[in-house]
């Protein structure tokens, strides 16, 4: 099983000109049919809450994953913003089978809260409400898939739900700043280590108006070992994934199993 992560600098706003770069990026990366390729959160627009520009209305980024997914024979994991019926964003992880289908819609739990009035993600944006596994089939071989976005690798528990419903790979595409960067290798690492699983975290490059962008896109294994990494440049990380990697560890170390419960406060 391969998996592409798509790290570029995203062009603020304007559509049509990150479809493209992130065609051409897939182009030199080539990937194979059954392979699994990541965008970056909002890889369409950046991290904009502009409900007049950002959402896909006309559902052209959803006409490109398709796009995408069909003409390599591929699953491709892609973040993009929708709107809702109450005029709230919706912060979406949608993702395509290699046929064209829609496999899983995730709506990010943990809208940013932070930063002035008016200009919080979670001022405009509802958050989600429930979890969307899918597998990720590639020949012989499945992995269940936990997609989470950003904010999200804050919040452990949410992980967790994730993996009692079965996870085994978890994806969090992401616009995360340079700031605190550090805080983002930590997390993907704990997140893998806690829960016995493999983390893809695909960040973008570059700078929007507001923030620059480390890069640092991750690969991470079960044991918490890095698989692969990339610095702040535009490129396309892929990177083998062995399944029997989780099957090993889980059955060698099963702490997996030890659920969390309640304590009772005394």
């Amino acid at each position: 099983m391969r998996a592409h992560l798509v790290q570029f600098d995203i062009v603020w706003e304007n559509k049509e000109a990150n479809y493209a770069r992130v065609l051409d990026l897939l182009a030199s990366a080539q990937p194979a049919p059954g392979d699994l390729v990541v965008l970056p959160e909002v890889f369409d627009t950046g991290f904009t809450i502009d409900l007049l520009r950002s959402p896909d209305e006309n559902g052209a980024t959803l006409a490109f994953q398709k796009q995408l997914a069909t003409r390599w024979s591929i699953t491709v994991h892609g973040c993009r913003t929708v709107k809702g019926p109450d005029g709230l964003g919706r912060n979406r992880s949608t993702v395509i089978g290699p046929t064209g289908a829609v496999l899983a819609e995730y709506d990010k739990h943990h809208p940013f809260s932070l930063g002035p009035a008016g200009k919080r993600e979670s001022d405009c944006f509802k958050p989600g409400d429930r979890l969307a596994l899918y597998d990720w089939t590639c020949g012989a071989t499945t992995l269940r898939v936990c997609p989470t976005i950003c904010y999200d690798l804050r919040f452990p528990e949410l992980f967790r739900q994730g993996l009692a419903a079965g996870a085994e790979m978890y994806v969090v595409p992401a616009n995360w700043p340079d700031t605190r960067v550090h805080h983002w290798k930590t997390l993907l690492t704990a997140r893998a280590i806690e829960n016995q699983a493999f983390v893809l975290g695909v960040n973008r490059a570059g700078r929007d108006p507001a923030l620059k962008y480390p890069g640092a896109t991750m690969a991470i294994g079960p044991m918490g070992e890095i698989l692969a990494e990339a610095d702040e440049k535009e490129q396309v990380v892929s990177v083998e994934i062995d399944r029997r990697l989780v099957d090993s560890w889980r059955a060698k170390f099963p702490a997996w199993k030890e659920a969390p419960r309640a304590l009772e406060l005394r």
